[in-house]
């Protein structure tokens, strides 16, 4: 027997069931009614997403990214949801496309998608073709205008099969997961809220494009510098007691203790991606480049360091970020490091036992439906995607329900399996129909 437990601050509620009371089997009319919708509008679906990759959405194309929205918001509110579209001004972006819809049984749902892709107005690619019957190429065809449609999709089928009225879903598709706006308080605050309105939460992200596999912890994503000072003077008074070991040592002394110290941590990642240093420094203002003025007989003076640390869960982030800074207070004479962690971080969504039971619910509805066994994601291989902001307050999610199978994510060569759109919908749709009509 499995036990489903949901907290929220309006409901505690236990459920009991069994899954293979509740299989695909030629007695569950609803199951197979839920299959059989998907198979009646998998082409719409297909039409739909071609339409939307169509439409350019690189996050700054605000213009763009609100076109994909009404064109999803109509297919939504053709199936009773109530909709909006929110106004981005305050964080520097379009806007979210929002969708709720209230019924009387189970848990409540949030279904979680983005409108905006990488692809900016000066892409090369712009537009979908189809490399043979079933591969697309596309900006955002999979990461993740295939997981909107998928929702659409898993939504009709539901309506279709008469179970949609009964269920609480909350659909969020924010407009800026590839580029998020600033103060990200006010960006995500429409995912966040939801979340805590939520007890399960699915992403249609792609996952690592592989079918077989879903999404049961991300590492969260945080940026950081490092500015470092030294004394400056002629290289022949380098490691006198007045002058001491410059800020060029220094800062290969941090960089190399948070090697030794920390590289062999099991998921996490600090790469410093950007260093500058010499006598005096002129960094770009967008921050990803800069000159250096300095000579090889003066000892250095500044350094500034950029980078990202990724963490498989908070606890091992506020871990991570505290050797860190340990280590950055152990200076070298005569020099002075400041680590800075910038604001704006993407949380990580840490692996919870009801991450891993949700998991074994979509594993056994995909084989019940012959689709074979799902397992989770290496977090590796599992970036920061917007699910993660809804680690603290809901008590189950996965991610990686997306359009899978293509490959060159954020590239000119991004492709989708239009194949999966049908599967994913079928496992979700059904997941869904399950944990609402569980027998007590």
């Amino acid at each position: 027997m499995m036990i489903l437990k949901f907290n929220s601050k309006r409901l505690v509620l236990l459920v009991f069931f069994c899954f293979s009371l509740l299989g695909f089997s030629q007695n569950n009319t609803k199951e197979k009614k839920i299959v059989r919708a998907v198979d009646n509008h998998t082409e719409n679906s297909i039409t739909l997403l071609k339409k939307a990759i169509s439409i350019n959405s690189g996050t700054m194309n605000f213009e763009g990214v609100r076109a994909v929205g009404s064109l999803f918001q109509k297919e939504l509110d053709k199936l009773g949801f109530k909709t909006k579209l929110t106004n981005g001004e305050a964080y520097g972006r379009a806007g979210h496309l929002i969708a709720t819809k209230t019924g009387k049984k189970g848990p409540k749902f949030l279904l979680i998608g983005h409108l905006d892709t990488v692809f900016e107005l000066e892409s090369p690619l712009q537009d979908y073709t189809m490399l043979n019957d079933s591969i697309m190429k596309g900006p955002g065809v999979a990461d993740m205008k295939g997981g909107d449609v998928i929702i659409i999709l898993a939504m009709q089928a539901l309506k279709d099969a008469g179970v949609l009225d009964d269920m609480s879903v909350e659909i969020v598709m924010t407009g800026d997961e590839e580029k998020s706006g600033d103060p990200l308080e006010l960006s995500k605050k429409d995912l966040i809220d939801a979340a805590k309105r939520a007890d399960i939460a699915l992403g249609f992200e792609n996952g690592d494009n592989n079918p077989k596999t879903i999404v049961v912890s991300r590492r969260g994503s945080a940026d950081w510098e490092l500015k470092v000072t030294g004394n400056p003077a002629h290289s022949s008074q380098i490691f006198t007691n007045n002058i001491g070991a410059g800020a060029i040592y220094e800062t290969s002394r941090i960089l190399n203790e948070f090697y030794l110290q920390l590289a062999k941590e099991k998921d996490l990642t600090f790469n410093p991606g950007f260093i500058i240093g010499g006598t005096t420094l002129q960094p770009d203002d967008n921050k990803t480049g800069g000159h250096a003025f300095g000579k090889t007989n003066v000892v250095s003076q500044e350094t500034i360091v950029r980078g990202d640390l990724r963490a498989v869960s908070l606890d091992q982030l506020v871990k991570a970020k505290e050797t860190m800074k340990k280590i950055v207070s152990q200076n070298y004479p005569q020099t002075k490091a400041k680590l800075i962690f910038k604001n704006g971080a993407y949380p990580p969504l840490t692996l919870t036992e009801g991450n891993s039971q949700l998991l074994a619910y979509f594993n056994t509805v995909s084989q019940d439906l012959d689709f074979g066994s799902v397992s989770a994601v290496n977090p590796r291989n599992a970036g920061a995607a917007d699910i993660s902001f809804t680690s603290k307050y809901v008590d189950m999610a996965i991610d990686g329900l997306g359009l899978t199978g293509g490959g060159g994510d954020h590239t000119i060569n991004e492709t989708g399996n239009l194949n999966t759109i049908a599967t994913q919908a079928k496992i979700t749709a059904v997941l869904m129909y399950r944990l609402v009509h569980s027998k007590l």
